[in-house]
């Protein structure tokens, strides 16, 4: 008997802190927000940190100075929609070099070798792991869509 006891109580000690009462409480997040990239246009935070974790809302390329969506070419918008990346970044505490993936949404790709190129010069050692779907369309018309996650 003593030994059920005893295996009891150690996987109690393992669970996470309040588990064990059978605690139900939220995760700790905390809005992440700079002001050197596009606010949020709908019900969602430019980042979110979780733990040791910030999750970065899909930026596009718009420019946070005026407001408008950069209509240039896929490498002028991959550009744009990287400078707004390191914005919410740089208000997490985190740089480029903390990512360790991405999501990258683009409407054509055909335009994936243009945009590939911006992209390894924004990761040139370590590159994050990387998700890339075509889609039909994206806000504000815009050619590429880029969410990340980035760790401490």
């Amino acid at each position: 008997m003593k030994t059920k006891n005893c295996l009891g109580m150690a996987l109690v000690a393992l669970l996470p802190l309040g588990a064990a009462q059978g605690a139900a409480s939220a995760p700790m997040k905390e809005v992440v927000a700079s002001k050197d990239a596009p606010a949020a246009v709908g019900p969602y935070s430019q980042a979110i940190r979780a733990g040791g974790m910030v999750f970065l809302a899909g930026q596009i390329p718009i420019d946070p100075k005026t407001g408008q969506a950069n209509l240039g070419s896929i490498e002028e918008q991959t550009a744009q929609v990287f400078e707004n990346l390191k914005a919410v970044l740089a208000a997490g505490g985190m740089t480029l070099d903390n990512v360790v993936s991405t999501t990258v949404y683009v409407k054509d790709l055909n335009d994936f070798a243009k945009l590939n190129a911006v992209y390894g010069t924004y990761f040139k050692d370590k590159p994050p792991a990387r998700a890339t779907v075509q889609v039909q369309r994206l806000p504000k018309d815009v050619a590429v869509e880029i969410s990340a996650i980035a760790v401490h």
